[in-house]
């Protein structure tokens, strides 16, 4: 099997951090997008939607959602459990794990995309027709953002973890999400010192640096 990746990006990292908590090492390929390299015919003949992380399996088929990926290989690999034992627990990391990526993820990912040069005209990522960026998105991204930062910090001050006592796949999205946030100006400091301080704890794992 095969990943295609893109370093920069935050859903290919996701799936690295993932991989490297589990100890699995599969062969990359970098992809660069804002270069259009995921919309050249080479790639597209590989994944039709134009979007990274693309896993391709062994028999060819693929998958191309970072979580669904990252559920692949839980399957594969059960240990260390990162999506949660019981019902319940399971349960918790879900939906801690959307939030982040509904209130915090797409919130940074629409500030970014529709302020970049790099994506005047592709303001929706894949293969989909050009489209021109909106700057009352990007505010309106920035806004709730924020609004998102503010609600981490106050999780994170009762929770050594997002979604409990463990570290789960919802810590990493929170950790990629809050470095991704720094790409539009967005930093955890003295405003949030239960979120800086996690983050500081998040960045001192090994696999962080995947």
């Amino acid at each position: 099997m095969k990943l295609y990746d893109m370093t920069l990006a935050p859903n290919p990292r996701r799936v690295r951090i993932f991989l490297a908590e589990k100890g699995i090492t599969i062969p990359m390929e970098q992809v660069d997008i804002e270069k259009g390299e995921n919309l050249a015919p080479a790639y597209l003949a590989v994944n039709p939607r134009g979007v990274v992380p693309t896993l391709v399996l062994d028999d060819g088929s693929i998958l191309d959602e970072s979580i669904a990926i990252c559920r692949y290989f839980e399957a594969l690999v059960p240990e260390p459990d990162l999506f949660g034992r019981s019902p319940l627990e399971i349960a918790r990391i879900e939906a801690w794990q959307r939030r982040i990526e509904f209130e915090g993820m797409f919130n940074v990912a629409a500030a970014f995309r529709n302020s970049r040069p790099a994506f005047a005209a592709r303001a929706a990522p894949g293969a989909g027709p050009p489209t021109a960026q909106i700057p009352a998105l990007a505010e309106r991204g920035l806004l709730l953002a924020r609004a998102f930062l503010d609600m981490l910090e106050a999780r994170l001050a009762n929770s050594p973890f997002v979604a409990g006592d463990r570290y789960t796949v919802a810590d990493i999205t929170a950790i990629v999400t809050l470095d991704f946030a720094r790409w539009v100006g967005l930093r955890v400091e003295e405003a949030h010192p239960h979120l800086a301080a996690y983050r500081a704890r998040m960045k001192a794992r090994p696999s962080t640096a995947a």
